[in-house]
């Protein structure tokens, strides 16, 4: 493996640290590998070396790149300067992708607390996006943000339809960083179709990290640690994880139905179809009655496909009903 310290900002005293592992060769078939970004905490005051090497030897270990990125801090850490920081550090991995034998459509950042809250701003207002991210008792919320950095953004704000996958972990009774920071987080992604995982866990003080007995004592649950492992598994689970014969494909993907497409389909929820004067045309014709029989807490969640398994439909009939619907213009979409 090989580490390199690369000064980013010299005023700003902002750094990239890289942990490479090698490729083919002993390693099979393995030609490049996902990445991490890891983002320590410290209430941009300072950066936590606990959620720092120890989070990158973690993922190294299940055969990611690793990163770690320590950034603007104090007088220097005025909003935007964090995000710019977190911006170079991404293009720059990015750009690298080949000689670091990096997947660069596969880099996920990882935060702790206010470096949850810079982690969870690159997922959501950021111009190199990541792919994934994973956020350990974050701060998201605006007031809560701003009591460690004044200039900082809320999150909860800019949460969208084109933010990526979140996997987001807390403890109920973080002294900190209230767990309604996560809650709130959860419920935003939630409501805009945004693919998550979620860990709340019942006791546990703030800045755990790993939980890993070499880096924390003290009481907490005692399946707190398993965050590490999940969260490795959720990734493969929506880019794709390490295997001996290279890099394997998602399980799941990040998406949670078709209300993001460019057009209207059968994976929409009727609430995004109830929204379109054509589609709601449309299926008044060939599905009559369905607005009446479909229960109001439903529209929100189920899908057109999942509804139509109840009704017995015939497949071709489901099949022309498909094809006019992706006629539609989906006003929403975004889509791959």
């Amino acid at each position: 493996m090989k580490s390199e310290y690369i000064l980013l900002n010299a005023e700003r005293q902002v750094s990239l640290t890289t942990f490479i592992q090698p490729v083919g060769g002993d390693y099979g078939s393995i030609r490049r590998r996902p990445a991490v970004l890891v983002i320590p905490g410290g209430g941009y005051h300072f950066c936590s070396d606990r959620e720092a090497e120890p989070i990158a030897f973690a993922y190294l270990k299940a055969g990611y790149q690793a990163f770690v990125l320590r950034y603007s801090l104090n007088e220097q850490a005025v909003w935007p300067n964090p995000l710019s920081d977190y911006e170079q550090a991404m293009a720059l991995i990015r750009q690298n992708a080949e000689e670091w034998h990096v997947a660069e459509d596969r880099i996920a950042v990882i935060g702790f607390s206010a470096g949850g809250h810079l982690a969870a701003c690159a997922a959501t207002m950021s111009v190199h996006r990541p792919n994934a991210a994973i956020l350990g008792y974050p701060v998201i919320d605006g007031a809560c943000a701003r009591d460690y950095l004044p200039s900082a953004p809320d999150v909860i704000e800019h949460v969208d339809g084109n933010t990526c996958p979140c996997f987001v972990f807390a403890t109920r009774t973080d002294n900190l960083v209230p767990v309604s920071n996560a809650v709130h987080l959860v419920a935003a992604l939630c409501e805009k179709d945004v693919a998550f995982e979620s860990h709340i866990y019942s006791n546990g003080h703030h800045g755990l990290s790993t939980g890993d007995a070499s880096i924390e004592g003290g009481a907490f649950c005692e399946r707190y640690p398993r965050w590490v492992e999940d969260s490795i598994s959720w990734l493969s689970d929506v880019l794709g994880g390490v295997t001996p014969g290279g890099l394997a494909a998602p399980r799941f993907g990040a998406k949670v139905n078709g209300n993001r497409e460019k057009t209207l389909n059968l994976d929409c929820t009727l609430a995004c179809l109830m929204a379109s004067e054509p589609a709601t045309a449309l299926l008044d014709t060939a599905l009559p009655g369905w607005r009446e029989n479909t229960p109001s807490a439903a529209v929100g969640a189920i899908t057109l496909r999942d509804g139509l398994q109840y009704r017995g439909m015939d497949p071709e009939a489901i099949a022309k009903l498909e094809a006019a619907l992706r006629a539609i213009p989906n006003p929403d979409g975004k889509d791959e």
